[in-house]
């Protein structure tokens, strides 16, 4: 196997996550995504198309944000990086899978709408940020510089509370 899946997979699987064993595939898939990063900036999935804007692309910043919706409903997600261990353990075929990004955009367009409510709960001191690839929640005056737990950047968390 080559180094940068051996490396990727081992990282990977420390967060709980696992990887295609399709190495040829892999490793392709993270050299494109270091592609985006030297063309861009940020490290965009290759299989969406990157505005080139970091802000716009937030949730394609891979981890993606709709990884974990996918590989609970298809056991891998869109770009079949990602799979779960039901699909290694059973060798499940990987597919086509639709993708959640327009559904999600359009709903984030609409939660902009109601951004000025604010909503207290139980008198907290802090707001709560929460990762929006692994769903881990802070109560701080800021996020986290970065995830402890998947370790995406700070502009990868929402304010939750």
């Amino acid at each position: 196997m080559g180094k940068l899946y051996d490396d990727f997979k081992a990282k990977t699987e420390q967060t709980g996550y696992y990887v295609s064993t399709d190495v040829e595939f892999v490793e392709r898939l993270l050299e494109n995504i270091k592609v985006n990063e030297e063309r861009y900036g940020y490290p965009a999935c290759p299989c969406r198309l990157a505005s080139g804007k970091r802000e716009e692309d937030l949730d394609l910043l891979c981890p993606c944000d709709y990884r974990d919706e996918d590989l609970e409903e298809f056991g891998f997600c869109f770009c079949a990086l990602y799979v779960t261990k039901d699909v290694l353990d059973n060798n499940k075929k990987i597919h086509s899978i639709p993708d959640r990004r327009m559904k999600a955009l359009k709903a984030k367009k609409e939660a902009k709408k109601h951004d000025s409510e604010q909503i207290t709960i139980g008198g907290l001191q802090y707001p709560v940020w929460r990762c929006k690839v692994c769903g881990y929640l802070a109560a701080r005056p800021e996020a986290p510089e970065v995830c402890p737990i998947c370790h995406v950047d700070k502009d990868r968390f929402e304010r939750f509370i």
